[in-house]
């Protein structure tokens, strides 16, 4: 529970995420009209990805009463649009951040891989608490956690890979793009990264969300 002299400071603090996230979902916006304006399929389908999982937060809060609290919602938010900008680049420039800024294909696999740990580990936490015949050890949730971002991320970098090669096959501009065996050993370690940190502080920042799940189950 809140007190109350921290009260305005969590208030202030709520603000701030809630202003960031209207920023970033801007920004989207803007990052899609440069696609347009630069005729970039690969920009435009991942902005175009990006403002819709943006809008995932409020329909799960309007439609399905998940408490997705303004911290979540930044977090979320902040995975899809770093990605985006990953492919537009600086301004004024032609590379990418992805293609010139080493560290930003692992800072985005790793966001995006805890948004991923952080499904799954609600999920299994809820059913846990729900199903009287279900009982998941913390280990068990734990190694399943990593087992499940593992799982996806393999999956990713085979779409990655067939976008490729379709890509190549016929002559258009890839909009997913792999560096070779090395980059993808690394995108799976970084993966790892970010469902080990959901996997340990999960229940710290999930458990309003668990608890609706459950309910939603009991239902």
């Amino acid at each position: 529970m809140i007190g109350v002299s921290k009260l305005p400071h969590a208030l202030t603090s709520q603000r701030r995420q809630r202003q960031l996230t209207y920023l970033m979902e801007l920004s989207l916006v803007g990052m899609f009209f440069i696609g347009i304006d630069r005729g970039d399929v690969g920009i435009l389908i991942n902005t175009g990805i990006a403002i819709a999982v943006t809008q995932l937060p409020p329909i799960l809060r309007r439609d399905y009463d998940i408490p997705m609290d303004p911290r979540l919602t930044l977090w979320i938010t902040s995975a899809v649009f770093l990605h985006a900008l990953g492919t537009v680049g600086p301004p004024g420039g032609s590379a990418t951040f992805y293609s010139q800024t080493w560290w930003w294909d692992h800072l985005t696999h790793a966001l995006s891989a805890s948004v991923v740990a952080a499904v799954g580990y609600a999920t299994v936490r809820a059913l846990h608490e729900h199903a009287e015949g279900i009982h998941f050890p913390d280990r068990f949730i734990s190694v399943f956690i990593l087992l499940f971002v593992l799982a996806f991320g393999v999956l990713w970098e085979v779409l990655e890979f067939t976008i490729a090669l379709a890509a190549e096959r016929f002559g258009i501009e890839a909009v997913l793009t792999q560096y070779g065996l090395e980059d993808t050993m690394l995108d799976l370690v970084f993966n790892s990264i970010g469902g080990l940190l959901v996997a340990l502080w999960g229940g710290v920042y999930l458990s309003d969300v668990v608890s609706a799940l459950r309910s939603r189950f009991e239902h």
